[in-house]
């Protein structure tokens, strides 16, 4: 019986050879003119391309599935599979099928993965595509980033929650972790990142020291400042080892290892980033923090400016270096536009220094960066002529790589086109062959009959004419009258009736170069231009540096115009424990009013000595939320270098950000909103510092409103009696018991969101003013939302009662009174056991051991319970 393998014909067993090297990828086998798929792999990638699923036999044993689609829709159909999560390996067509009789050598010569690909179609422009590698202690963690379409390579190390922090900020596309460590990872990290396991070998840490010593060809890491992180370079080399593992060696654009330092930004962690909207909206149609101030020119800009918002500064001398610069730029209008209008000719210059070092920089894209580097020279004069001595120290670095951009000038054409092989890329007068060839390419018709003519007339013979056919190509005929004319060199080819058929030299030379000129073009123009390129990647240092540089300057033109266009001030940024905001406003809400409407600023005051914790009431809808948010998005955005909505801000660095706002229960991971909250809480909490800014929103809304209140009494007192952080708190509640703490705790402070009463319905003045509110004005945001008016009504009826009730008994109030004077813990006894059969019944309960009660025995008690009440 023959086996599989002898069933198959040489084809398939080709592609299950090459399958085998990558079972967790989608195999795209190249065959002719199309990429194609064959069974599981063709079932999952007609299902996410929405491309016919057929089936053939292709000598295998029954019918193979097969979905496949042409080789040059690969930069549509790639991208769309990457984004779907799925790994890729191209398996290309290694030899001219015409060149050989045999079966056309293949392999893998990609291997495309949501964190790694050469293809441009699979990356955002504004944002960064990271690859990352975590490496894990019993106590620490290494972690490193690499952007393969920039080149940008970065390593880190420290607590887990540290590098979790840095993950959130830099939100990788995949995520490397050694073998075997899957629990620990999702323990550590969670499940929300496209992780890959690789073999735990990858992260030996002398090995993987010796991997990047290599790369970079030096004999030390001390120069990159990561020489003494063992886990970022354990990190680092499993990162490079896994390019070389999915085929992805031409990495000459990496050329340095930075450090990310966390003395030197503000780490948020994935609750701020996500409660702010910093980079992503909550909701759909919503609007991010990023989307309303970047205002950038280039797409290297665009990414940088979330980098800063992801990261702001911590030092007073480095954010009013920032803040400088955007002050310059403020006041010198025409010098920003006319920086403006340079940068709209730069384009992505830091990716295009990428796709040199990968030699997949196109024609057309060789022409922008010529452009790109023509700007260089007018935008560093128009920095220096706003004389900001930081601006001027920056573009003094600029190189516009003179020698490059005229080579580049001088021998492509304007107009090249997107692809090499379409011709006419070169530019005329470079290359004496080239120039010949285009010549008898586009004239050929033209120049034989010159040829025949000269021939003509040189030998009298004037019925000779020259033509061409299949057996010997092109020739000159002769009738039978002229033969004695023809001269000796011609070489008698074919006899006729009527004429002679004669071929010479100069003939055949014109023959070969006019039937081969369209491939010598395209051999002589690829030469060209692969000298032009090997020369042009011996620039990719300093076209990085001309990127980074000039991404800088988008982003703070960027942070300038935001502030003309949205009236922002610069603030202060100091070494003090105050945050003193004035007229402050919330940046993306006032951007989405309704024409004619005016968001009402509000100023705010932390310090902490005096004022350290503010505990704001108010009914829902009165704007609450919205003062939190805005104060850490001002905080964000003044230590990102950036003007902020307000008439001032005095702002004393802030080296952390918390935010506990909002409530949404995570039931894909088992947790109900109590548990995100607690979660949340214990975060921050565990975390403070002396110069932290913490925002609570509605705390406890997940469970009783006894719970709630304990917990948040009992959080609110740790934060001021907490010995070594006095931590600026905003601490949003609905639960007005919490305002008698101003009586008890010195540096605690009652605000409340005013609201106006009229004709019982509630006018919103979204002012934050001293003292407290006893009142949620709940039923009149009810009315307003439309429920029915007999809910309404009988909601009122309901509120009465209870405060009655209440009222009388004056529980709340006594128990209340008494907290602050139980600082140990809080003991809530919101009802009263007077009744004599509620204490007896209260007896029954405490004495059973439900453990070991059966069902009968547990419907008699209740019998006996029912019986006591007399019902």
């Amino acid at each position: 019986m023959a086996t599989k393998s002898e069933e198959q014909t040489p084809l398939m067993q080709q592609y299950y050879s090459a399958k085998a090297k990558y079972p967790d990828a989608i195999l795209l086998y190249r065959m002719g003119d199309f990429y194609e798929t064959f069974g599981e792999d063709a079932i999952l990638t007609s299902k996410i391309l929405g491309i016919t699923l057929t089936k053939r036999s292709h000598g295998s044993p029954g019918d193979v599935e097969l979905a496949g689609f042409p080789y040059h829709a690969i930069d549509t159909y790639l991208p769309k599979l990457v984004r779907a999560g799925q790994r890729v390996a191209i398996c290309e067509q290694l030899e001219d099928p015409k060149k050989t009789k045999k079966l056309v050598k293949r392999g893998v010569i990609e291997l495309v993965t949501p964190g790694v690909s050469y293809n441009e179609n699979t990356i955002d422009n504004k944002n960064n595509v990271f690859l990352a590698a975590v490496y894990f202690t019993k106590t620490k963690a290494g972690l490193s980033l690499l952007d393969l379409s920039t080149g940008e390579f970065l390593a880190t190390e420290g607590t887990p929650a540290t590098m979790d922090k840095i993950l959130n900020s830099f939100q990788p596309k995949e995520v490397l972790y050694p073998k075997g460590s899957e629990a620990r990872f999702n323990e550590l990290f969670g499940t929300k990142y496209y992780t890959y396991p690789i073999e735990e070998w990858f992260f030996e840490t002398e090995s993987a020291a010796d991997r990047l010593k290599k790369h970079f060809e030096v004999s030390s890491l001390k120069g990159f400042g990561i020489d003494k992180m063992d886990c970022g370079i354990s990190a680092a080399g499993a990162v490079l080892y896994y390019l070389d593992m999915t085929k992805h060696e031409l990495v000459g654009h990496i050329t340095s290892i930075s450090r990310i330092d966390e003395s030197t930004c503000v780490l948020l962690d994935r609750f701020t980033l996500r409660n702010l909207e910093i980079l992503d909206t909550l909701h759909e149609g919503g609007r991010s923090l990023a989307d309303i101030i970047d205002r950038t020119i280039t797409p290297m800009g665009a990414r940088t400016l979330r980098r800063w918002l992801c990261m702001p500064l911590k030092k007073p001398a480095d954010i009013n270096e920032r803040l400088d610069i955007v002050e310059c730029f403020v006041h010198h209008e025409t010098e920003r536009l006319e920086l403006e209008q340079i940068l709209r000719t730069i384009g992505d210059l830091e990716r295009l220094a990428s796709k040199i070092a990968v030699g997949r920089i196109s024609p057309r894209e060789m022409v922008q960066l010529k452009i790109a580097l023509q700007a260089i020279k007018p935008l560093k004069e128009q920095c220096l002529s706003t004389e900001n001595e930081v601006l001027a120290k920056w573009t003094q670095q600029l190189d516009d790589c003179e020698v490059l951009s005229q080579r580049i000038d001088h021998e492509i054409r304007k107009d090249a086109p997107s692809m090499l092989n379409k011709g006419n890329v070169i530019a005329p007068g470079v290359n004496t062959e080239l120039d010949e060839l285009r010549e008898i390419s586009s004239h050929g018709k033209e120049l034989l009959l010159k040829m025949q003519q000269r021939e003509i007339e040189n030998t009298g013979i004037p019925t000779l004419k020259i033509s061409f056919n299949n057996v010997f190509g092109y020739y000159i005929e002769v009738t039978k009258t002229h033969v004695n004319k023809v001269p000796d060199t011609w070489i008698r080819k074919q006899t006729l009736v009527n004429a002679e058929r004669y071929i010479t030299p100069e003939l055949k030379e014109y023959e070969e170069k006019i039937l081969g000129a369209e491939d010598r073009i395209q051999e002589l123009e690829s030469d060209i231009y692969n000298t032009l390129l090997a020369a042009a990647a011996s620039y990719i240092k300093p076209i990085q540096l001309d990127a980074r540089i000039i991404s800088h300057i988008d982003a703070l033109i960027s942070f300038a115009n935001i502030a003309v266009t949205n009236n922002y001030h610069r603030p202060e940024i100091n070494e003090s424990f105050v945050i003193d905001i004035k007229g402050g406003r919330h940046p993306v809400i006032e951007r989405q009013l309704p024409p004619g409407e005016n968001y009402i600023a509000n100023d705010l005051y932390l310090d902490n000595d005096k004022q350290q914790i503010i505990i704001i009431t108010g009914p829902n809808m009165a704007g609450k939320s919205a003062l939190l948010r805005q104060t850490a998005l001002i905080v964000i955005m003044a230590e990102a270098g950036c003007f902020v909505p307000a008439v001032s801000a005095k702002i004393g660095y802030v080296d952390k950000i918390f935010t506990r706002v909002g409530a949404s229960d995570n039931i894909s991971l088992g947790e109900s909103t109590f548990m995100v909250e607690m979660n949340e809480a214990a975060n921050i909490l565990n975390n403070i510092s002396d110069r932290s800014l913490v925002l609570f929103d509605e705390l406890g809304r997940g469970t009783s409103t006894y719970d709630g209140i304990s917990i948040a009494w009992a959080i609110v007192e740790f934060l001021h009696e907490n010995p070594k952080s006095r931590a600026k708190t905003l601490f949003a509640t609905h639960y007005h018991e919490l305002n008698e703490m101003e009586h008890t705790y010195s540096k605690i402070k009652n605000f409340n969101v005013s609201v106006k009463e009229v004709n019982n319905k509630v006018v919103f003045l979204r002012k934050l003013v001293k003292g407290g509110s006893n009142h949620s004005f709940g039923i009149q945001v009810g009315k307003m939302a439309g429920l029915p008016q007999s809910v309404i009504k009988r909601s009122s009826e309901i509120l009465k009662q209870l405060e009655n009730d209440r009222n009388s008994s004056g529980a709340i109030q006594k128990n209340v009174a008494k907290i602050g004077n139980e600082r140990e813990g809080i003991q809530l006894s919101f009802f009263q056991l007077e009744d004599p059969v509620l204490l007896q019944i209260r007896d029954e309960i405490a004495g059973l051991d439900i453990n070991s009660l059966t069902p009968l025995e547990a419907l008699n008690k209740l019998n006996e319970i029912k019986k006591i009440t007399g019902i």
